[in-house]
């Protein structure tokens, strides 16, 4: 029998025998909630919701936080794929939530849960080996929710990485009944992007004649002593034409390609990002790994960016698009003033 099959079977029978108490509860909440049928499109699918969710379950960390800054930790039945440390503003009520899988939950973890929706960051979770797909789900009658970030092509056309999360907060805010906490998290958060880019147009790079913008680097890991880099489709490019900056692997069509030092090199970043993992604990992972490695590098230690410290550190999990993201860019922000590029 296939996988997804038994996944299914399996799903079926939790939902039916082993969440009553929990629906009881669900019932007895939107009994003084409106009754009003919701419908969002999420990365192309239309899904109706006829009451606010109560058992939801997110998939990675990305989506928990999200969930928890909007508040709705009291109708999470569980979380996975912990990445790096709970900030401590999440900490309290991320204890309430039960952790159904340290790292990537699989179908079985998840319908252990008895959710009655599902997010997550990033599609792959949603892949048969793991929680099962999109599909398989909402034939159970289980809606699912992924990152508007992670499927720009069912996006209108110019939508920014941020905007797209931003709308995430929106319709989120719309399937839990939560609109009005919603709507003021996006607009902290484009108040925030506001003024980081409030020097954009002031950003030059002094140092290269006729240069234009600064040119940037951002090193997201070293792994096997290889660089991983920021390419042009992950967030950081849409970060560096926020503050007037270009990410100096604009070209390349992938989030977090691996390149060679030697084409580091060659492109010779007036300045470099380094995304610092140190809670990961992967070798390589930490600020301290990664500058060490380039100040031994015969060819990379004599850049002028690594010689000269112009180098702005950030936490690397806010370089992927999450509720964190806007702490990452004001970073960027600031460190560019301290580097003299924004006057």
């Amino acid at each position: 029998m296939r996988r997804p099959t038994r996944l299914g079977i399996a799903l079926t029978v939790a939902l039916a025998t082993a969440g009553c108490s929990a629906a009881d509860t669900g019932h007895r909440q939107a009994d003084s909630r409106s009754t009003t049928t919701v419908t969002v499109t999420n990365c192309g699918r239309p899904t109706a919701f006829t009451r606010p969710p109560e058992r939801a379950v997110a998939l990675d960390q990305t989506s928990t936080e999200t969930l928890l800054e909007l508040g709705l930790h009291g109708r999470m039945a569980g979380t996975a794929n912990l990445k790096t440390k709970i900030p401590p503003a999440y900490a309290a009520a991320y204890a309430k939530v039960p952790v159904i899988a340290p790292k990537i939950a699989t179908g079985e973890q998840l319908r252990a849960a008895v959710p009655d929706f599902v997010v997550a960051g990033s599609a792959d979770l949603f892949t048969a080996d793991r929680a099962g797909t999109r599909e398989e789900l909402a034939a159970l009658k289980v809606p699912t929710f992924v990152s508007a970030v992670d499927c720009p092509r069912q996006n209108p056309a110019g939508s920014t990485p941020f905007e797209l999360l931003f709308s995430d907060y929106e319709n989120l805010g719309r399937i839990f009944g939560v609109e009005e906490r919603a709507a003021a998290l996006a607009a902290r958060q484009r108040s925030a992007v506001a003024e980081a880019g409030a020097g954009a147009k002031s950003a030059k790079a002094p140092r290269r004649a006729g240069a234009g913008q600064p040119n940037v680097v951002y090193l997201y890991s070293v792994f096997n002593g290889m660089p991983y880099v920021a390419g042009g489709t992950g967030l950081p490019s849409e970060m560096s034409r926020i503050v007037g900056a270009k990410n100096a692997f604009d070209d390349v069509d992938e989030d977090w390609p691996e390149v060679t030092w030697e084409e580091v090199a060659r492109r010779n970043p007036d300045f470099i990002v380094i995304g610092d993992l140190s809670e990961r604990g992967r070798p390589g992972d930490s600020a301290a790994e990664k500058r060490a490695v380039m100040a031994r590098h015969p060819v990379i230690s004599r850049l002028a960016a690594v010689s000269g410290n112009r180098i702005v550190e950030v936490p690397g999990i806010e370089l992927d698009p999450s509720v964190r993201s806007v702490h990452a860019l004001g970073l960027l922000a600031d460190g560019m003033k301290d580097l003299g590029y924004v006057r």
